[in-house]
């Protein structure tokens, strides 16, 4: 068993290190690392502020922001989702500039990226919306169902922002080319406006705008790094900038420390994100940018960049299942009398615990991503989606991703115990805009 497991360990390596050895050398390898190193300090994070534990019997869903205040300023350096949308705008802006000067089409640019994001889902939501159904048919408590359900695909509601922020890159760019720095600003400007209405003037669901704002404004920044705008001096004066504004506007302003939604707290900095959240942001990318120049001398070694690469290779696939992973730890633990689970979160006997369980989570998410990381290799569209199509589909897709984070696919009522329209609304949206599994078979 141990040599199966070497020999394919050993394939994935190699496969990792010719394709790192392929690499066009003008390729920016800073990038590929960012993007890596911000979905996995987004996976650490979810495994560490989790944080189960066994009260009278029953497991307790803790939350180890709520229970140890003091870690809420870890999440300054955890919630790193705008170094995410800062690599987006550096690739979207690079790969769409290539399109218009090849005479491409935003049909053909959208619907690749569209596809490629969106597969890897598709296998998440039918397996969950199985494990809720026969769940709730078996007799599991509706609530257990729905907690397990909505704990697993958190990470989902991510994709439907950033689908968003994405399909609007022909006008974000075209902004940036005419205006600049002044179109950041502007984007900045408006998600004040939008605090100021939502915390000062109470108008109700307006905050929600900020979800184009905020990260609208950090994919500008991708756009400046692109360009080379952003050089390492004045990106670390943008880090400094970038963090004064952080620590007055918690310091001296209404936003909580934690830059994550924190339970019982009565404003979170990130559903929906805030001008404290756009802050950090802004911090983040200065720092990451002025860091760069170190960056890319580390990644000249071959061994570092092909453990990017590899990570690179399955990186959808770890973000959409790490939280399945930590459900079915969890599970199994409970299953076993609870073992583990009576260790209250926090004390120094579950810090020290925490390296036993990150082992577990990570040897159950293992088998996970060689069952399901084939689904990001899936090739681009091979014809032009029709405008309509790929718009209707968009709609679709981002409303089911968003309502799914919002409320579950677990339902309360009804046989199945699921919300079959919303589970639904994803893989409709993939056939509309005609592409997804059943398309691939088509074609194979």
């Amino acid at each position: 068993m141990n040599e199966t497991t070497g020999v394919v360990r050993k394939s994935i390596w190699s496969r990792a290190r010719e394709m790192a050895e392929q690499a066009p050398p003008e390729r920016n390898r800073y990038v590929d690392f960012l993007r890596a190193l911000s979905i996995l300090a987004v996976v650490i994070g979810h495994w560490l502020v989790a944080a189960p534990y066994m009260k009278d019997g029953a497991v307790e869903g803790g939350h180890l922001l709520g229970i140890l205040p003091w870690t809420q300023w870890l999440t300054w350096g955890f919630q790193v989702m705008p170094l995410f949308f800062l690599v987006g705008g550096f690739s979207n802006g690079m790969s769409w500039a290539a399109t218009l000067r090849k005479g491409g089409s935003y049909q053909g640019w959208y619907s690749g990226r569209l596809q490629r994001l969106i597969n890897p889902v598709l296998p998440l939501f039918l397996i969950w919306t199985l494990v809720a159904m026969f769940g709730t048919l078996a007799g599991v408590e509706r609530g257990v169902v729905a907690m397990a359900a909505q704990l697993a695909l958190i990470p989902v509601w991510f994709l439907s922002v950033y689908l968003m922020v994405a399909a609007v890159v022909p006008l974000t760019w075209k902004a940036w080319t005419r205006w600049g720095f002044a179109s950041f600003w502007t984007l900045v400007a408006g998600a004040a406006a939008i605090d100021v209405a939502a915390l000062r003037f109470g108008i109700p669901y307006v905050n929600f705008l900020n979800f184009a704002f905020v990260w609208l404004a950090i994919h500008q920044l991708g756009f400046a790094w692109s360009e080379g705008r952003l050089p390492p001096r004045t990106a670390f004066l943008w880090g400094l900038g970038g963090l004064a504004a952080l620590g007055l506007l918690v310091g001296l302003g209404p936003y909580p420390v934690a830059m994550i939604g924190v339970p019982g707290a009565g404003l979170s900095n990130s559903m929906p994100p805030t001008l404290a959240l756009l802050a950090l942001g802004i911090a983040q990318a200065g720092f990451a940018l002025a860091l760069e120049p170190a960056g890319r001398r580390m990644l000249d070694n071959i061994r570092v960049w092909t453990a990017v690469v590899l990570v690179n290779g399955m990186i959808m696939t770890i973000y959409l299942w790490h939280l399945t992973a930590f459900v079915l730890v969890m599970v199994a633990a409970w299953l076993l009398g609870g073992i583990g689970l009576d260790v209250q979160p926090g004390t120094a006997a579950w810090w020290l615990a925490r390296p036993v369980w990150f082992a577990l989570y990570i040897a159950a998410l293992l088998p996970l991503i060689m069952l399901f990381a084939r689904h990001e290799r899936a090739s681009g569209s091979d014809r032009e989606v029709p405008h309509w199509r790929l718009i209707v589909g968009l709609l679709l897709i981002c409303a089911g991703l968003g309502a799914t984070a919002a409320i579950s696919i677990a339902s309360p009522l009804g046989v199945t115990g699921v919300r079959l329209w919303l589970v639904a609304l994803p893989f409709v949206g993939a056939a509309i805009a005609q592409f997804g599994p059943v398309h691939r078979l088509t074609r194979a």
